[in-house]
């Protein structure tokens, strides 16, 4: 494994889930409406829950690119592998038209995957 590229990868998730926890507390109502969704204040409190949620995220994943042993790091990427191509393919699955920003939503979750696919298998 590459170590180092899963530790960058961490990091930079890290940042792209911590913005998007901002993003989705400060204004989840347009978040809902650039990803199609009904806004409604069930709806809206679901996005501010996931908010915490990423903040949660965000902070383990800099924690473990920073701290984790190296075996503990690769393991910490299988799992960030699988969930970042989990929320791509979630994205597209939403229910409801898909718009540009779903397209590139999913295309960020797509993209951690790869890295970190690649970084798993790079020596």
């Amino acid at each position: 494994m590459n170590y180092q590229g899963i530790r960058t990868t961490l990091k930079a998730g890290s940042m792209v889930f911590g913005a998007s926890a901002l993003f989705l507390l400060v204004a989840p109502s347009l978040f809902l409406d650039l990803l199609g969704l009904e806004k409604n204040e069930p709806m809206v409190w679901s996005m501010r829950m996931i908010a915490i949620t990423l903040v949660a995220l965000a902070g383990n994943m800099w924690n473990n690119s920073k701290n984790s042993s190296d075996s503990g790091v690769g393991n910490v990427a299988k799992v960030m592998c699988v969930s970042a191509t989990g929320l791509g393919v979630l994205t597209l699955l939403i229910p409801g038209q898909i718009t540009w920003f779903s397209y590139i939503y999913a295309a960020v979750g797509f993209g951690f995957g790869l890295s970190y696919f690649i970084n798993i298998l790079r020596k």
